[in-house]
C-alpha cells in the first residue's frame, strides 16, 4: 500500500515538474498569458511592456496585478480589445508584427453612422451621439472617482444595455425614468472632460472593472433602501457595484 502511494506521489511530482518546465521554456506568443501566469514568456512580456513605456513592475516572470494593469493600458492606447489578457493580437502588437492603423482608430470620427463606429474595436455598434451620452453619464455621475471607477460606471450602463431587464440602447438606459440622479438634477448636461470620454471608450472596448454589475451606488447618498437587496460584486472608490 505504501509502495503504491509512493509511486503515485512520484508521478504527480513529475507531472508538476514537467508542466513547470513547459511554462518556463515557453516563448512569448506560444500561449495566452493572464493574471497568475508564470514563466519565461511572462518575463519576455514584461520586458516588452517596459520597452513600450508601460510599467509592468518587476521583471520576475509573474503575471501580477501591475503587469495586468500595464497590459490594460497598452490595449487601451493601442485601440485593442481591453481584457487584461496577453493574447495573440496584443502580443503581436507588442512584438511589432502588426501595423497600428490610426485611420482605423479614428474611423468613427468620419461620420455619425453606426457602420463607421461598428468597424472599430467596440463591443457593440454605437454612434457618436451615444458615445457622447455615455461620456456625459460618466462625468456627471463619477467625475470625482478614480479612472477605474469612471470606467466601471460606463460599464454598468453597457451591462444594462445587454440585460433584457433594461432598455437595449445606451440612450434608452441613460434616460430610463429615475435611473440616474444626474439626469434629473441637471448635472448630466455638464460638458464631459477628456478623461470621461476616454473612460467611456475604454468601457466600449470591453474593460469592465465592475465585473458585470448592473447597479452602483454611494452609500452616503442612497435614497432607497431597496438597493441594499442587490448582491455586492465589488467596491471602487465611494461606489459599490452590485448585480
Amino acid at each position: 500500500m505504501n509502495r503504491k502511494f509512493t509511486i503515485s506521489l512520484l508521478v504527480v511530482m513529475l507531472v508538476i515538474i514537467g508542466l513547470t518546465m513547459v511554462s518556463e521554456a515557453a516563448s512569448l506568443g506560444d500561449r495566452i498569458l493572464y493574471f497568475g501566469s508564470t514563466g519565461y514568456d511572462v518575463r519576455q512580456l514584461q520586458t516588452k511592456l517596459n520597452h513600450w513605456g508601460y510599467n509592468p513592475g518587476m521583471v520576475d516572470g509573474v503575471y501580477g496585478r501591475q503587469t495586468e494593469n500595464a497590459v490594460i493600458n497598452f490595449q487601451s492606447e493601442q485601440n485593442l480589445r481591453i481584457d487584461g489578457f496577453a493574447g495573440r493580437e496584443t502580443i503581436n502588437r507588442l512584438l511589432g508584427k502588426t501595423t497600428f492603423s490610426y485611420a482605423a482608430q479614428n474611423l468613427h470620427k468620419v461620420n455619425n453612422s453606426v457602420e463607421a463606429v461598428k468597424a472599430s474595436k467596440y463591443i457593440m455598434p454605437v454612434n457618436q451621439e451615444e458615445i457622447n451620452l455615455l461620456a456625459r453619464a460618466v462625468y456627471s455621475e463619477a467625475r470625482g472617482e478614480s479612472y477605474q471607477g469612471q470606467v466601471a460606471v460606463a460599464a454598468v450602463i453597457l451591462n444594462r444595455v445587454k440585460d433584457k431587464e433594461f432598455p437595449n440602447t445606451i440612450k434608452g438606459v441613460i434616460f430610463q425614468p429615475w435611473a440616474f440622479t444626474a439626469v434629473h438634477d441637471g448635472q448630466f448636461w455638464l460638458q464631459p472632460n477628456s478623461q470621461a470620454m476616454k473612460a467611456a471608450k475604454d468601457a466600449l472596448k470591453g474593460w469592465d472593472p465592475s465585473h458585470g454589475a448592473t447597479f452602483y451606488y454611494n452609500p452616503a447618498k442612497v435614497t432607497s433602501m431597496w438597493i441594499y437587496s442587490r448582491p455586492i460584486i465589488t467596491k471602487i472608490g465611494r461606489h459599490y457595484f452590485a448585480g
